[in-house]
């Protein structure tokens, strides 16, 4: 459901209240890196669990990767917070997956000033 949260207007010096709506499912998953039998590693992922979010598109672009045209789009996602450490709390080493689409995890930070939400800038289209 929709959630009030209070975040910080910069350009106005002042705390500003926003609604947060939270219903979008998403899989948080962690990188692995296994074995492959040649002296090497290869690379899966792991579900840690799902999270409810809020996905705000802020920018994007195309750019050839392989000689194909890609799609890139930089998000801003909002999510229940947990305390630094914990393995609910997302991390810049991990992503988010919404079916067939991958959303890797940038940086993370408390958005509100009373902790309530996390601020994690995503990019959508990057499969590090």
């Amino acid at each position: 459901g929709a959630h009030r949260g209070l975040s910080y207007d910069a350009d106005r010096r002042r705390p500003v209240v926003t609604e947060v709506t939270l219903s979008r499912r998403l899989l948080l998953e962690t990188r692995e890196s296994l074995p492959d039998g040649a002296g090497g590693f290869a690379v899966n992922w792991r579900a840690l669990g799902t999270v409810w979010a809020d996905i705000q598109a802020r920018s994007g672009r195309e750019e050839l990767l392989a000689g194909r045209p890609t799609s890139r789009v930089k998000s801003r996602i909002l999510v229940w917070a947990a305390p630094v450490g914990a393995p609910s709390r997302p991390r810049p080493d991990q992503r988010f997956r919404e079916g067939e689409r991958i959303f890797s995890i940038l940086a993370v930070a408390e958005w509100d000033a009373r902790g309530r939400y996390l601020a994690i800038d995503a990019e959508e289209g990057f499969l590090p």
